[in-house]
């Protein structure tokens, strides 16, 4: 029996959409209260990766019936659970979340939620969902091709945050630096 997932890539667009309306209203509080981005040059091929992700994944997964199976099921689970750190690590970090690195000076680094495990629980949400989509779609080349490309771009992402971390709030010394 076949299952249509015409509707995963929609419903992701969407709360991009929506993710993207929050951390432009979190951008302007952060910049009004005297934050600085880092690298603002970077933001474009990040946007351009997933925006990439999602057409090559609805290209490559037409005309998005999938079996319904084990493997769909997982697939689904999974993509529910990570959707659910996905939010969690949003309300976690409140109005800090921007899908931008600003950071105020002198602001204290969050250890909650999430971050009282890992550092970077967004980028995670991220890699898993690189590759859990196409796994679920049954869309192997925007798995592999998408998931070696976000890594090379979430390597940069990451080092420009943490630098700009280190040198505007107390992160090292939060994360036991």
């Amino acid at each position: 029996m076949d299952f249509s997932a015409a509707w995963v890539v929609p419903a992701v667009c969407a709360q991009r959409l929506l993710e993207l309306r929050l951390s432009h209203r979190n951008r302007r509080r952060r910049l009004a209260r005297g934050g600085t981005e880092s690298r603002p040059d970077t933001y474009r091929a990040m946007v351009a990766l997933h925006a990439l992700f999602l057409a090559a994944l609805a290209w490559e997964s037409h005309p998005w019936r999938i079996p319904l199976d084990g493997r769909t099921a997982a697939c689904l689970a999974a993509f529910a659970a990570v959707t659910a750190l996905r939010y969690w690590t949003i309300a976690s970090l409140g109005e800090y979340w921007t899908t931008r690195v600003i950071v105020v000076p002198g602001a204290r680094a969050v250890r909650r939620g999430p971050y009282r495990f890992l550092r970077h629980p967004n980028y995670l949400v991220i890699v898993l969902e690189f590759l859990i989509l196409p796994l679920l779609m049954r869309a192997p080349a925007t798995l592999v091709l998408f998931s070696l490309a976000n890594l090379a771009v979430l390597r940069q992402r990451i080092r420009i945050e943490e630098e700009a971390l280190r040198s505007g709030t107390d992160y090292d010394e939060r994360f036991g630096e």
